[in-house]
């Protein structure tokens, strides 16, 4: 079965989301360094090349699948942040709204009775889960400890693997 272009148009536009998710959580990133954060930062750029590598699943999926990849344009994405507990209710809200992109995804191939996109898009569904229970997870932390504690949640945001 070929990718619908309705469901293409999906993986095109999903593919675009993840990238600019990588530099979203780049520019995260770089302004975790100039605090002196670096565990912070560290756990910003594991993140940001995992978005990559959601991006490049989904291109060679849609392109085993038949479907028309094509990169658009990534938009700019925001370079000052606030605390970071501001952060991590960013991070927590955007790993929202790319749950509720995916579940799009998945509505199409439903449409569509795509059953292998949907199998593919499942993985991505539970990945989603545990984006939002870290990110969850990780706000907690910084709320519940407050301020003087950043340097123990670096320490432990710095493991990540």
């Amino acid at each position: 079965m070929t990718l619908s272009t309705k469901l293409s148009e999906a993986f095109n536009a999903q593919v675009n989301a993840e990238m600019w998710s990588a530099n979203l959580y780049l520019s995260m990133a770089v302004y975790f360094k100039k605090q002196a954060l670096n565990g912070f930062a560290t756990w910003m750029e594991k993140q940001a090349a995992e978005e990559l590598d959601h991006a490049h699943k989904m291109i060679d999926y849609a392109i085993e699948r038949g479907g028309d990849v094509m990169i658009g344009q990534v938009n700019v994405v925001p370079t000052a942040w606030g605390s970071p507990v501001e952060v991590f209710e960013h991070v927590y809200k955007h790993e929202q709204y790319v749950s509720e992109l995916i579940d799009n995804m998945l509505n199409i191939a439903e449409e569509d009775k795509d059953h292998a996109s949907r199998a593919f898009l499942f993985d991505f569904v539970r990945e989603q889960v545990e984006e939002e229970a870290t990110a969850k997870g990780i706000l907690d932390d910084l709320k519940n400890y407050g301020d003087h504690h950043y340097g123990i949640i670096d320490h432990k945001l710095g493991k990540r693997e």
